[in-house]
């Protein structure tokens, strides 16, 4: 797989940073010194059965404590775990040291998805929202499974190589946990909590990892891309997105026809809601209920609104609050008129979500 584990693979994946080449390192090193343990304590033991065994004769001692052997059993393994702990303990410090960032990320885990938000560096006030692009048609198993099955986004985290980059975490919902192995980082993601980590990749490529912490239903829909670019194509990447925003960048003031909304609406739910609703709208009962003919949906406006902005409580129905007051018009208004639902008041104007988040 580009950029995750290799077919057969038994080794840790193959470091892009210092960070995970040290932890390659350390994992051989440890590894060693526990085989030296291993073969020198039971080497010694089964030579003591072998060679001292009772039908050549021998006979059992009889003593009592040995002062030089217990000081030796006491110092050797405090050395060889000082040995040990010098090399970690430095390497768990430099992991900690998140200063003098080039650029600072904050990563948000959704239910299920990544928000991507630019704060500090080249790229500043970019945001976007990375979402499993896997086809559902290849996880219900009607189409042959690609070699990025399950690990691959439709918009990838970009950053430049050789740059410290900053990952700033936190969560919407419930637990996740932001990892990519050739990085050698990991860092869970919790509500209400600023947790932080940093990477420096060296070099240019795509790398792959996944939510690692059990999420729900569909963590196992979570992945992460990261694509690290030259400076030049990074910059190229910043100016695109820059542009991009500023021509996508909704007035929720707009007045939106009921065609326009819907054909924007069916992007949004095929993107953010198909997973648990499906894409006729049955839903998956009784933990998403279906969508189609759902009183909710053909209901008064502010209560569908109400449950999009902030979800419901004690449910699996996530706050989506993090779309925009356009998409949020969009997909409300797609549902009001899908599946043949016909809501009396089908069009939901942005205008309408603007208010009720305030």
């Amino acid at each position: 797989m580009p950029g995750g584990p290799k077919v057969n693979g038994l080794n840790l994946q193959d470091p892009a940073t210092k960070i995970a080449a040290d932890l390659h390192w350390i994992h051989w090193f440890l590894i060693w010194v526990c085989t030296g343990i291993f073969i020198v304590v039971f080497g010694a033991m089964f030579y003591s059965i072998w060679a001292h065994r009772k039908s050549k004769g021998h006979k059992p001692a009889s003593f009592h404590e040995s002062t030089a052997v217990e000081v030796a059993w006491t110092i050797v393994p405090f050395l060889i775990v000082v040995g040990m702990a010098l090399p970690a303990t430095r390497m768990v410090v430099e992991q900690k040291d998140t200063s003098n960032a080039d650029l600072t990320v904050k990563v948000t885990g959704y239910q299920w998805k990544w928000g991507y938000d630019y704060l500090k560096g080249q790229g500043e006030g970019i945001s976007f929202l990375s979402t499993l692009s896997t086809p559902r048609a290849q996880i219900e198993g009607r189409e042959a499974k690609t070699d990025t099955y399950l690990v691959e986004v439709d918009n990838p985290l970009v950053v430049p190589v050789d740059t410290k980059v900053r990952v700033v975490l936190t969560a919407n919902d419930v637990i996740h946990s932001w990892m990519v192995p050739a990085f050698g980082v990991k860092q869970d993601a919790i509500p209400g909590f600023i947790r932080d980590t940093w990477f420096r990749a060296e070099k240019v490529g795509t790398f792959r990892g996944q939510c690692t912490e059990l999420c729900g239903k569909d963590h196992a829909f979570m992945p992460i891309v990261v694509e690290v670019k030259s400076q030049e194509d990074y910059a190229r990447w910043v100016d695109e997105q820059q542009k991009a925003m500023l021509a996508k960048m909704d007035d929720p003031n707009k007045e939106w026809s009921q065609a326009d909304l819907v054909a924007r609406g069916e992007k949004v739910y095929q993107a953010n809601c198909v997973a648990c609703h499906q894409a006729n709208g049955k839903g998956v009962p009784p933990a998403f209920p279906p969508l189609e003919g759902s009183k909710v949906v053909l209901g008064p406006q502010d209560g569908q609104i109400g449950i999009v902005l902030n979800g419901k409580q004690g449910t699996a129905m996530a706050s989506f609050k993090q779309l925009s007051d356009v998409e949020l018009a969009a997909v409300l208004t797609y549902t009001r008129n899908a599946w043949g639902n016909k809501a009396e008041d089908g069009i939901v104007q942005p205008a309408e979500v603007k208010a009720a988040r305030k």
